[in-house]
């Protein structure tokens, strides 16, 4: 797949075939983008597991904290990676690992190898994309 442009098809369906997201480096700092995308997408009804290491024990937005996609007790549609282009990869690796459906890299993150990869393993991917605007733009709210 060319992953230089997505259609809104792609990203419609991947909006709407998910429930459950996991979002891997979310922030406490509420002026960070992780921690605005984490609100907006649990206020439009996602369910939405923040990850971060450095947080687990607390809760974020009402949702507790896990240090690892394999942690979370439950299947994940979407892992949400913000990170940068260098820790996209194992980040990647581990959504693989846990039977996620789609991995999806945030504006400015970008990894071909781990893109080929989630596709070899049966994972849809997005690269450089949030899916914050395109849920505006495609889906309304």
């Amino acid at each position: 797949m060319n992953h230089d442009t997505y259609s809104d098809d792609y990203i419609k369906s991947l909006l709407t075939d998910t429930k459950v997201i996991a979002l891997v480096g979310a922030s406490w700092k509420p002026h960070r983008d992780s921690n605005q995308i984490m609100k907006f997408l649990l206020d439009v009804g996602y369910r939405v597991i923040p990850v971060n290491p450095g947080l687990v024990g607390k809760e974020l937005h009402g949702q507790p904290v896990y240090a690892s996609l394999a942690d979370i007790p439950e299947p994940v549609d979407i892992v949400d990676i913000f990170r940068n282009s260098d820790d996209a990869g194992p980040v990647v690796d581990e959504a693989i690992a846990i039977g996620a459906n789609i991995a999806w890299m945030q504006i400015g993150v970008r990894d071909d190898d781990a893109a080929e990869r989630a596709e070899a393993a049966g994972l849809r991917i997005i690269m450089n994309r949030c899916p914050k605007p395109e849920y505006t733009r495609l889906l309304g709210s």
